[in-house]
């Protein structure tokens, strides 16, 4: 179990959560590193009945909002699966500058790898204009990165969802 000070505590509300990769690996440069944690958005989906709202994979984290029971259990459980499929990735392609960056420190003796940092910093989202806000703020990150220029142009993000464009993923799509 993570030691984050950051918790899940009432999980009728929507939560804003953030996770990065250790040691700020830019693993979502890699477009099949993105399909694997695309896909399990959507197993979480389909298998846990977790809401999505929005998303953004940025180079080195992603942001998501969600919603749904045993929250933390199943985002634990989607760290773990998406890091064992991402280490299975760079070893079959023989990224070993990558495999090196992410080996695990030596206090983590049963890993040898720590892809994603500790915890995922979920903050509660209480009202419909803290949901508008954290949503504006995922579908802007690329542009304030200089990534893009509008947020309909970054290719992993749910802004086209909202504009009803082609997307990756469906979202449940918030009404406010």
């Amino acid at each position: 179990m993570g030691r984050s000070r950051y918790k899940i505590y009432e999980e009728h509300y929507p939560y804003f959560i953030t996770s990065s990769f250790s040691k700020g690996a830019a693993l979502f440069a890699d477009p099949e590193v993105a399909d694997i944690v695309l896909d399990s958005l959507v197993y979480m989906k389909k298998e846990h009945g977790i809401r999505l709202y929005a998303y953004v994979l940025m180079h080195n984290h992603f942001h998501c909002i969600l919603e749904g029971d045993n929250l933390s259990s199943v985002l634990r459980k989607f760290k773990s699966y998406t890091a064992r499929r991402i280490i299975d990735h760079l070893t079959d392609r023989n990224r070993v500058l990558l495999l090196r960056g992410l080996q695990a420190p030596a206090s983590l003796p049963d890993s040898a790898y720590k892809v994603w940092q500790e915890g995922f910093h979920p903050k509660q989202i209480t009202d419909q204009r803290m949901m508008i806000q954290k949503m504006e703020y995922i579908h802007y990150n690329p542009v304030k990165a200089g990534f893009v220029d509008k947020p309909i142009d970054w290719r992993y993000s749910s802004a086209r969802n909202y504009e009803g464009l082609e997307h990756l993923i469906s979202v449940n799509l918030f009404e406010g």
